[in-house]
């Protein structure tokens, strides 16, 4: 993961109403084992988080104007160290603004992965602790907490640059249940939500289960073919990376690698063609198969306890809102 630029500046701000203090580093850091391992657990912490949103860049405007000061800084006509500077004077201006905001340590670091540049901004928070000395002294120590990351985004520049039509280049922590207390964060960014990163899990999801069905497939190749797509969606989760149709295709049935990929362009589903994975949903995804004696039952596990139920003690499925492709046959065989 080569690190291009990297820089910390520090907003001390009490969540009171007191103005926000910006000490501002002069200079960029450098390089070092220790600042190539901060990077990689902070990437590690950040791609483990639930609840990101995914989106792009507000036209830039007085409200807005992150995403100019990037764009010169990436033409040449600004250093990494202004460009972090000006950045960082924004925010603190935000943060005052926030009743809610608590100030901290702000990191600003242009990487690369692979052939993909990312910039990545967080606010880092510190957590005490203890430590043995030398001298074989307990002392007290203050380490960085990222398993406290609740504050930061990621932006692919490699991806905002060459594709001008996506609506997924930057991801967010989004806060839990929406908390306000991270739309001034969202607002530095200036980024507006593009991709409904649970939403398009779903639909996804969903495409997967009709094909499967379409297919008519034994219930160890259906079982293969879940824990491939899982698996899938789970490691590129991982990575902070989109799951790609096309590449999903592929993971799924590697002897017809576009069957998937027809059957949802078939289908028209309506789906992006590279989809943020959403852990919560796909935590929520295994299905329930069964079949004997002419009966074949096949289910999401959300469902169970909704639309589902069973009765351990009778034996029993009990199936509300049946399909109405089902419901229609049910009806025309009792007329």
């Amino acid at each position: 993961m080569p690190i291009r630029h990297c820089i910390v500046h520090l907003i001390d701000k009490k969540p009171d109403g007191t103005p926000a203090v910006l000490h501002a580093r002069d200079s960029e850091l450098n390089l070092s084992q220790a600042m190539e391992n901060l990077l990689a657990d902070l990437n590690e912490s950040y791609n483990a988080k639930q609840g990101k949103a995914w989106g792009y860049f507000h036209e830039e405007s007085g409200a807005y104007p992150f995403s100019g000061w990037l764009e010169r800084y990436l033409e040449g006509q600004r250093d990494f160290t202004s460009f972090s500077r000006e950045a960082v004077e924004h925010l603190s201006k935000l943060m005052e603004e926030s009743n809610l905001s608590t100030g901290g340590h702000v990191l600003l670091a242009h990487y690369q992965q692979g052939m993909t540049d990312y910039l990545a901004i967080a606010l880092l928070h510190h957590s005490e602790g203890v430590t043995v000395t030398d001298a074989l002294d307990v002392a007290p120590a203050k380490h960085l907490d990222l398993g406290q990351l609740h504050l930061a985004a990621r932006i692919n520049i490699s991806e905002w640059q060459n594709n001008k039509q996506s609506r997924q280049y930057i991801s967010f922590i989004k806060g839990k249940n929406g908390k306000k207390v991270s739309e001034y964060f969202r607002d530095f960014i200036g980024c507006q939500e593009g991709v409904d990163a649970p939403s398009e899990t779903r639909t996804l999801l969903k495409a997967f289960s009709d094909f499967v069905e379409s297919e008519d497939l034994a219930e160890e190749q259906a079982r293969e073919k879940t824990s491939a797509l899982v698996g899938y969606a789970s490691t590129q989760a991982k990575l902070g990376e989109p799951m790609t149709l096309e590449e999903l295709s592929i993971v799924i049935d590697e002897e017809h690698p576009r069957a998937f990929y027809e059957h949802i362009r078939n289908k028209d589903y309506g789906l992006s063609p590279e989809i943020p994975p959403d852990k919560r949903t796909l935590n929520q995804f295994r299905r329930f198969t069964g079949r004997a004696e002419g009966l074949s039952i096949s289910f999401e596990a959300h469902l169970l306890g909704s639309r589902i139920e069973y009765d351990e003690t009778r034996d029993m499925l009990i199936i509300r809102q049946i399909p109405t492709q089902l419901a229609d046959q049910l009806k025309r065989r009792k007329d």
